[in-house]
């Protein structure tokens, strides 16, 4: 079977598959006489051990296989669940992880995991001392496993252990003749004559009708029980002219069981991975894209919903049309506002609310859950749990909240670094939370969901907070503030502090996490998507990180506006409202411009300064002002006039062009031109 076209499938499905392990897994910790989760760890292992083994992946097979058999007597009840238990089990979860994505990086998927294989061994035989894993190969067995290797039926199985129990070898022989040899067959025929002065010939590969035929190159294959020894046997055969090479590999009725449940399931995988290829596309994809048949076919049964995979990468190309289009209709609006023709007006209108429509089908398509994301994240506050001695409960709500795509692939490690600082500086050690009148146990909350054309993100924690006087100290030593100023921040300013670069108060870095320590680059990243992080902390009653997303990076909604003969595009999501200002309003403070907004001093940002706007000497009465916001912080951003409200294709300014100061990227309007972008976090100090 040509496996290569069931690739992708299969690390898709494997990948899958592993992550339900992880999930069940830490169920099962939580529920240990739970079987039921049992079984389905079991069904994704014995799945995944089909699937690998069809694949020609024995290494994933063998210790799928492992693995298996530990679950076959927890199941069974002969073996209890202990943390010390399923720490070995999880640890042959990430070496089966490493070995499907070094096949998705295009490697063998080969990892030497004869330890875990034989802590697994151990366990299943209940003995103190591990013994050599019999699911591991030598070597030199190891060079002779290929395709053409023997399989057993439950016949010769059942002759072979009753050979072992009367204290006879099994050998499985591999005889190589001459390129040029005459006449194999009698050769094969002087070779069967030796060995069955030696013992019993149990199997050949090819069959003994296919040698006697002479139809097989210049290798076969013989299972031989005697009670020779392995050095006399290969010296024997030998001597048998033509003959070149000779391998003698004593086996065990393990292994042999071992490569007869292999082969079962590669019949087993085989068949489960043609049902799949018939019922989907067998390309990758990140992202199932839903239809609905709302008319059924008569005599058929309704279709309801139905998914298809489809590659991402045509996913995006979908999109980079759409933008195109994006452009045009704007350019068409632009035509028809010039014209004043009625039926154009008419065309443009309905085109506009086609493409609305259009937009949003292609947008949710792209739209990824954040599970998958959130997924890792038990897993890994298992095991911080376990390193910091301390007791964690991960509560998770909201991951079927969706995310553009490209937006995924971007916050999961942010998401990371403050899960990790959440359990190292956050929640404080069981007998601290106990003093403390709290219970040992620490609660971390995950939390996402929507609110306008926004996704937040949130990190909860009832630990220690933020302690507000060893943040400011360590401020202060480094000038980010004065004491005079300090002592009028609130509480939500000074925690923004741990956001610096390198900022930490920890009197010890730890592996694990330091605060401040990364956190500068959740911030920056966070940014660069369009998005914002936001900080409330109680001391001595817990943290809440906030993260504040767009839906989606690739159109946005902006207010153009114009700075002499140029145009800029302000993003919504950044505005507060517009506002026209006396320049008699506009006071001094701190050699900051500002003005007063609505009680609160606002500073304001001259566009035209920032981006060195050609133009004559401006002694305008009045200005025009765009009020944005970054958290808490607000500014005022002054330009010549409003234009108006767009929907813009978002494009990057290219690898020459990657630190214009205050600039995200640049559209193309409907005339044509090129508008930049502002980047309002960018302006606000």
């Amino acid at each position: 079977m040509d496996t290569n076209q069931y690739l992708e499938m299969f690390i898709e499905e494997s990948k899958e598959h592993l992550q339900a392990c992880n999930e069940h897994l830490l169920e099962l910790e939580k529920n240990p006489s739970n079987l039921a989760i049992v079984n389905e760890v079991f069904r994704s292992a014995h799945t995944l051990k089909g699937m690998s083994a069809t694949m020609g992946y024995e290494d994933i097979a063998n210790l799928t296989h492992k693995m298996e058999n530990i679950l076959d007597l927890i199941r069974n009840n002969k073996l209890d669940v202990t943390p010390e238990l399923l720490d070995v089990v999880f640890v042959a979860v990430d070496q089966l992880e490493g070995m499907v994505l070094d096949i998705a990086a295009g490697g063998d998927g080969k990892l030497d995991v004869t330890d875990t294989v034989q802590k697994l061994h151990k366990i299943e035989t209940g003995e103190e001392v591990p013994v050599a894993a019999t699911t591991v190969e030598t070597k030199e067995q190891a060079e002779t496993n290929d395709s053409n290797w023997l399989s057993y039926d439950d016949y010769e199985l059942t002759v072979i252990q009753q050979s072992f129990e009367q204290d006879y070898h099994t050998y499985e022989i591999s005889v190589q003749l001459r390129e040029d040899c005459l006449l194999k067959a009698a050769r094969v025929y002087m070779v069967f004559e030796l060995l069955e002065k030696m013992g019993d010939v149990i199997k050949s590969s090819p069959s003994v009708e296919k040698l006697e035929d002479e139809q097989f190159d210049n290798v076969f294959y013989i299972a031989l029980v005697s009670t020779e020894p392995k050095d006399d046997v290969q010296k024997k055969l030998l001597k048998v002219s033509e003959v070149t090479e000779v391998k003698v590999n004593p086996v065990t009725i393990e292994q042999l069981k071992n490569r007869q449940n292999i082969e079962r399931d590669k019949v087993e995988g085989s068949q489960q991975l043609v049902l799949e290829k018939e019922q989907v596309d067998n390309t990758n994809d990140t992202k199932p894209a839903t239809t609905e048949k709302s008319t059924p076919a008569k005599g058929n049964h309704p279709a309801g919903n139905k998914t298809i995979r489809v590659n991402i990468e045509r996913l995006d190309i979908l999109m980079n049309l759409f933008e195109e289009l994006v452009i045009d209709r704007g350019r068409l609006q632009s035509i028809s506002e010039e014209l004043h023709n009625s039926e154009l007006d008419e065309t443009v209108e309905r085109m506009s609310r086609i493409t609305g429509d259009l937009q949003n089908i292609i947008l949710n398509m792209r739209m990824v859950p954040v599970e998958t994301v959130f997924n890792r994240f038990p897993r890994m506050v298992r095991q911080l749990e376990r390193d910091l001695n301390k007791k964690i409960n991960l509560e998770v709500i909201g991951a079927e909240t969706e995310l553009d795509r490209t937006v995924i692939d971007e916050i999961g490690d942010p998401l990371v670094h403050l899960i990790r600082n959440s359990l190292d500086h956050g929640i404080e050690s069981p007998e601290i939370r106990m003093a403390n009148g709290k219970s040992e146990e620490g609660t971390v909350v995950l939390r996402a969901y929507h609110s306008g054309n926004h996704v937040f993100i949130e990190i909860e924690d009832d630990g220690a907070g933020i302690n507000r006087q060893k943040v400011l100290k360590k401020a202060i030593s480094r000038g980010l503030v004065s004491e005079a100023v300090a002592s009028t921040l609130s509480d939500k300013q000074v925690a923004e502090f741990i956001l610096s670069s390198g900022f930490s108060t920890a009197d010890k870095i730890s592996d694990v996490s330091g605060r401040g320590v990364g956190l500068d680059v959740v911030k920056t990243t966070i940014e660069s998507l369009g998005g914002t992080i936001d900080i409330t902390s109680t001391e001595g009653k817990g943290s809440l990180f906030s993260i504040q997303l767009p839906l989606t990076l690739s159109i946005i909604s902006v207010m153009l506006v114009e700075l002499g003969e140029e145009i800029y595009a302000i993003p919504l999501s950044s505005i507060i409202e517009t506002a026209i200002i006396r320049s008699s309003d506009i006071l001094n403070a701190h050699n900051q411009k500002v003005i007063d907004f609505r009680g609160k001093v606002v500073p304001l940002v001259f566009l035209e300064d920032v981006f060195d706007v050609p133009r004559e000497s401006n002694e305008d009465e009045f200005h025009s002002v765009v009020l944005v916001r970054k958290g808490d912080k607000l500014a005022g951003l002054v330009v010549d006039s409003f234009i108006g409200q767009q929907e813009v294709v978002l494009k990057s300014l290219g690898e020459y062009l990657t630190s214009v100061f205050a600039i995200s990227g640049a559209t193309i309007l409907g005339n044509g031109k090129v508008a930049l972008i502002i980047d309002c976090n960018a302006l606000i100090i």
